[in-house]
């Protein structure tokens, strides 16, 4: 049906889709910024002119952690899909990008996915949706395991009432269901747009050694960097909290944040309502951590978005099938 569409209605088509993918990007970054319940944009900027928070050092040093955020996020996917076709550093820019700014408005970014997967040809899309799976498995785990001590150590320091019954009952039921999981899929062919799960773990582990250590290392030197800029933005607004003790409580927020199913636009929202009752055992008030939170989301989200609607505006289809 779509071959018996004239051309130049395709193309209409295919702008019209760009040009709403990059409107709906700049109007939720808008709408997040302008009509955020929890923080007015007023407040927000009134805060930060009332305590002089931004110098020209401060500003040039959060950019460049964020530059630097991205650029290992982006040297991350040159491996992943490098080891199924070679792209570039700015092949990969433009991919990493445009999906972000593609995925924005797309329940746990997996708009992602399909953006990146759109710019190869079709025969690599399947294979190109199993890497960047990889790499964000590789964030996730890095996340839950540096999570899971922070959350441990938060609930000794600060003697958290915690249930443990339910948490050995949610536990258990997680590792029951794993385990049938596992057991169908080792005793039944469950397929997934025709590969089968044993297929695709056999793919994985045809990978090499290597690139599985680089997603994992490069994951984790991305943790290190946005968790410091947190950190940092914590001393620039005035807050008196040494880095342990504030890694801990980062670790646990960006731990139970992650595993909370969200809206990326939102994700701010879950942050921060995570974050201010985290923070709020080491006596961090409300506004100054939905303002780190706010500055956070618009660093390593809102303004690398702007940048990838360029090169979602600029995206051309694949003209060779590979």
């Amino acid at each position: 049906m779509l071959y018996s569409v004239p051309y130049k209605t395709k193309q209409f088509l295919f702008v019209l889709i760009k040009l709403s993918i990059v409107v709906g990007a700049f109007y939720f970054i808008y709408s997040k910024l302008a009509e955020n319940e929890d923080l007015q944009f007023s407040e927000f900027l009134a805060f930060l002119k009332e305590n002089d928070t931004f110098s020209t050092k401060n500003v040039f040093f959060l950019i460049i952690l964020s530059i630097f955020n991205w650029f290992f996020e982006i040297f991350k996917w040159t491996l992943l899909a490098g080891s199924i076709k070679k792209i570039s550093f700015k092949e990969a820019l433009e991919q990493s990008l445009g999906g972000l700014t593609a995925s924005l408005i797309t329940p746990n970014r997996i708009g992602d996915y399909g953006a990146k997967a759109i710019y190869y040809a079709k025969p690599l899309r399947k294979r190109i949706v199993l890497m960047n799976l990889m790499g964000n498995m590789a964030q996730m785990t890095i996340t839950t395991l540096l999570g899971i001590v922070g959350l441990i150590m938060f609930i000794n320091r600060y003697q958290i009432d915690v249930d443990y019954y339910k948490v050995g009952r949610f536990i258990f039921i997680i590792i029951a269901i794993g385990a049938f999981t596992a057991f169908g899929i080792k005793h039944k062919a469950i397929n997934i747009k025709g590969y089968s799960i044993n297929r695709i773990l056999e793919y994985i582990k045809r990978i090499s050694f290597k690139t599985h250590a680089a997603n994992l290392v490069l994951s984790l030197i991305r943790y290190l960097i946005f968790s410091f800029q947190f950190y940092y933005l914590l001393m620039i607004f005035g807050v008196d909290v040494d880095y342990v003790k504030a890694m801990v409580v980062i670790t646990s927020m960006y731990f139970l944040a992650s595993i909370i199913p969200s809206i990326s636009v939102f994700d701010v929202v879950i942050k921060g309502s995570v974050a201010v009752f985290l923070f709020g055992y080491v006596q961090v008030n409300e506004l100054t951590i939905l303002s780190i939170i706010t500055v956070m989301w618009v660093l390593n989200f809102a303004i690398p978005s702007l940048f990838g609607s360029y090169f979602v505006l600029n995206f051309k289809l694949p003209k060779i099938e590979e």
